[in-house]
């Protein structure tokens, strides 16, 4: 089943293998996608679809060093090289729009831009500045209502841009610790307004985007991806997790979406996504069902038979093995990844993975 053609709404996929969206951190020009990028997303057109690393649809979201935007029309230019060398190879590629919100110091940003959230709780912890070495988290502007409202156009702005650029779609990032996650999680969003407070509250900014993205390109070109239960940049667990996320679900399921793509981080050391949520929330969301997290040949096949997903989503190994789809196939042995180049300028350890 993994290597089956599968349509997902608007697009015709070639097999069931997603690469999912991995920060590789090398729009090193003004935050704009380059010719090396768009060999190493050319590399792994094989796959059924090809979920782009995260891309921030606002100058306030590019919080890590050397990530690479869509707002733009330069942005615009250097995506279509991407775009264009994976639809040359057969591939169909979405863009991931990453706002990373209070994920962010204000060294990585562009003149102008803040560190926002939902509320004013700085993260723990340092991240990498290219200027200043490792540095702690800068402190967060907690968001107006206004400012709000501005976040949600700017990614349909984005969402609209990334059609002009060619992508077959968009993936919504309201997952690891990122600002839509920053709304959905109770302990990052501590706010009382109508953005907070509740199941309701929590979900409200990431319906208005997926809503405002739909509106924008087609609810058959917007996809999302949540994590339940992960822990990544102090999100956590919390009271209500699972009936929220199947309330989000629904709403979601109720646009028509693209996909909904679930991660589930245990294979790194997160807790779990209980099984049973998965199900329920493949059950809410009637429409295709992305499962990510650890997956090998044996365990994906596994669960399209047990038709726990549509899809599934490979990360390292895509990221080592840009003929991962043929290794697969051929059950042969799989390059390890080299953990020490994962974010570093250049090929090296992005484009000279060997094939077989």
């Amino acid at each position: 089943m993994l290597f089956d053609p599968y349509t997902a709404r608007s697009l015709s996929l070639r097999n069931r293998v997603v690469m999912a969206p991995m920060t590789r951190s090398r729009a090193v020009e003004n935050n704009t996608a380059n010719a090396l990028m768009a060999e190493y997303y050319a590399q792994r057109a094989s796959a059924g679809l090809i979920i782009t690393e995260g891309v921030s649809p606002s100058p306030n979201g590019l919080g890590y060093a050397r990530i690479p935007g869509l707002f733009n029309e330069a942005h615009v230019k250097g995506w279509r090289l991407v775009t264009q060398a994976v639809h040359d190879k057969g591939g169909k590629i979405v863009v991931q729009f990453m706002h990373t919100g209070r994920v962010t110091h204000i060294a990585n940003l562009p003149a102008g831009a803040k560190v926002v959230g939902p509320s004013a709780t700085t993260l723990p912890g340092e991240m990498w500045t290219d200027a200043q070495g490792m540095q702690p988290h800068s402190p967060t502007h907690a968001m107006t209502a206004q400012e709000i409202a501005d976040a949600v156009g700017e990614y349909a702005k984005a969402a609209t841009l990334a059609i002009e650029a060619g992508f077959d779609g968009i993936e919504l990032h309201a997952a690891n610790g990122y600002l839509i996650e920053q709304f959905l999680n109770a302990n990052a969003n501590q706010r009382t307004d109508a953005y907070g407070g509740s199941i309701e509250g929590r979900n409200r900014f990431a319906l208005e985007v997926a809503r405002a993205a739909c509106a924008a390109v087609g609810a058959d070109k917007v996809g999302i991806r949540l994590s339940p239960y992960g822990v990544f940049n102090s999100t956590g667990p919390y009271a209500d997790v699972d009936a929220q996320y199947l309330a989000l679900a629904g709403e979601l399921s109720a646009l028509g979406m693209l996909y909904l793509h679930v991660l589930d981080h245990s294979a790194q050391g997160a807790p779990a996504v209980p099984a049973a949520i998965k199900s329920q929330l493949r059950a809410a969301f009637k429409g295709p069902f992305i499962l990510a997290g650890g997956f090998d040949r044996a365990s994906a096949e596994k669960a399209l038979a047990a038709n726990e997903a549509d899809l599934i989503a490979f990360g390292r190994p895509l990221l080592a093995n840009p003929d991962l789809v043929e290794r697969m196939q051929a059950s042969v042995a799989l390059n390890e990844v080299d953990f020490a180049t994962l974010y570093t300028p250049g090929p090296k350890g992005y484009t000279d993975y060997p094939t077989r």
